[in-house]
């Protein structure tokens, strides 16, 4: 999805320019900073610890392709060496984005991303329900049989509020384009209509996390 459109129909697809990517990769050839992925011109802030490399997911609930890219990233994540930490940061291009970027936030600060992180996409897009407002969700929280009133303390809460606020300054740092979208380090920025598609960007993330810890 991209930060000037904001139907659902737009954005890059995950599937699209196999030919490009494929012919690339049999050339060898590795990503190229302006073409594969582009050089933040000033180092975004991260949150790993020293040691540590930072790769940022940036998603909205509501983006058919941050849905469709769901399963791979988690499978991808679960797979990176031990000195990368993967980061989910949901966007707000605009205010009617905060109420789904508090939602995430919530979760996380209950400890329930793992639980319900993919039912809200799947509530959103297979089954079709309308979570973008703050009653609509706590009731559909509630309904996975969370306490409403515990979700809603903390979604109304100062410190979600506060992550939510810098969430939208990381992306804001990366010039976040649309989503789905990754960042490595604070350094680097990449995404589908970079890379081509996000299974190629998530190649283009390794290359980079390398790059990152051979001092590059």
């Amino acid at each position: 999805m991209k930060r000037r459109d904001f139907s659902l129909t737009c954005g890059a697809t995950l599937a699209g320019a196999a030919f490009v990517q494929s012919t690339a990769l049999a050339q060898g050839k590795p990503p190229e900073a302006g073409t594969d992925y582009l050089v933040v011109e000033k180092r975004a802030a991260v949150e790993a610890p020293a040691g540590k490399i930072e790769v940022v997911e940036f998603f909205w609930y509501s983006c058919p392709h941050c849905n469709v890219f769901e399963p791979t990233f988690e499978a991808w994540s679960k797979g990176v060496p031990k000195d990368v930490v993967v980061r989910r940061v949901p966007v707000a291009f605009q205010d009617s984005f905060v109420p789904q970027q508090r939602l995430f936030y919530a979760l996380e600060a209950m400890g329930l991303v793992d639980k319900l992180h993919a039912k809200v996409f799947a509530a959103i897009h297979v089954e079709k329900q309308d979570l973008t407002k703050a009653e609509a969700i706590a009731d559909w929280v509630a309904k996975q049989g969370v306490d409403k009133a515990k979700f809603l303390a903390q979604y109304n809460s100062f410190s979600v509020a506060t992550k939510a606020t810098r969430g939208t300054q990381l992306q804001n740092a990366y010039k976040v384009e649309g989503v789905p979208a990754l960042g490595v380090a604070g350094r680097f920025y990449t995404d589908g209509d970079h890379a081509k598609s996000m299974e190629h960007a998530l190649q283009v993330v390794e290359f980079l996390t390398a790059r990152v810890r051979s001092g590059r």
